[in-house]
C-alpha cells in the first residue's frame, strides 16, 4: 500500500470512527464547502479503501468498553431513555463486529418481533406516545369515551 498524505490519513481515522465521509473530511482539514466532494472522491481511491481495511483488521476491543456499553444500555432501559438505549446497541454492535447495513426483517413474523424487541427496548409509555402520533384518531375516540363516562 502507497504511504497516505497527512490529510488522507486523518480522513481514514475518522471515517472509521464516525461512518461519514464529510465529516471525516472536515476533521481532516478540508474545507466546509468541499467537504461532502472530498469525503466521496477519497472514498473511491484504492489506497483509502485498503487502509480503512487495514484500521478495520487493527481493532481489538477492550471487554471494559463492552462492558461499559452493556451498563450504559441498562441503564437507559431502566430509565426509559430510548434514544440513549439504542445508541449503546448500535455502538455495542459495531463493537462486536456487526457493521454490515441490516436489510431489515424479510417476512411478517421476522418483521414482528424486530418491532416487538423495539417495543421492549423504548419502554411502554414512549410505545404508547408513538401509537398516539400514528394513529391519533383511534386515541381521540377513546379520550371522547372516557370524557363520556366520566360525566355519567
Amino acid at each position: 500500500m502507497a504511504k497516505l498524505k497527512e490529510k488522507q490519513e486523518l480522513f481514514c481515522q475518522n471515517y472509521f470512527i464516525t461512518h461519514n465521509a464529510t465529516k471525516a473530511a472536515q476533521a481532516a482539514g478540508y474545507s466546509e464547502q468541499s467537504a461532502y466532494n472530498q469525503g466521496y472522491r477519497l472514498l473511491k481511491q484504492p489506497d483509502i479503501q485498503d487502509r480503512l481495511k487495514e484500521l478495520e483488521s487493527e481493532v481489538s476491543t477492550d471487554l471494559d468498553v463492552i462492558t461499559e456499553l452493556e451498563q450504559q444500555y441498562e441503564a437507559a432501559k431502566l430509565t426509559g431513555s430510548g434514544q440513549v438505549a439504542l445508541k449503546a446497541l448500535e455502538l455495542l454492535s459495531r463493537v462486536r463486529g456487526n457493521n454490515q447495513e441490516d436489510e431489515g426483517p424479510t417476512d411478517l413474523e421476522g418483521l414482528e418481533e424486530s418491532i416487538k424487541h423495539s417495543f421492549q427496548t423504548i419502554g411502554k409509555e414512549k410505545v404508547y406516545e408513538l401509537l398516539m402520533q400514528t394513529f391519533p384518531e383511534d386515541f381521540d375516540d377513546e379520550e371522547e369515551e372516557d370524557n363520556v363516562d366520566a360525566d355519567s
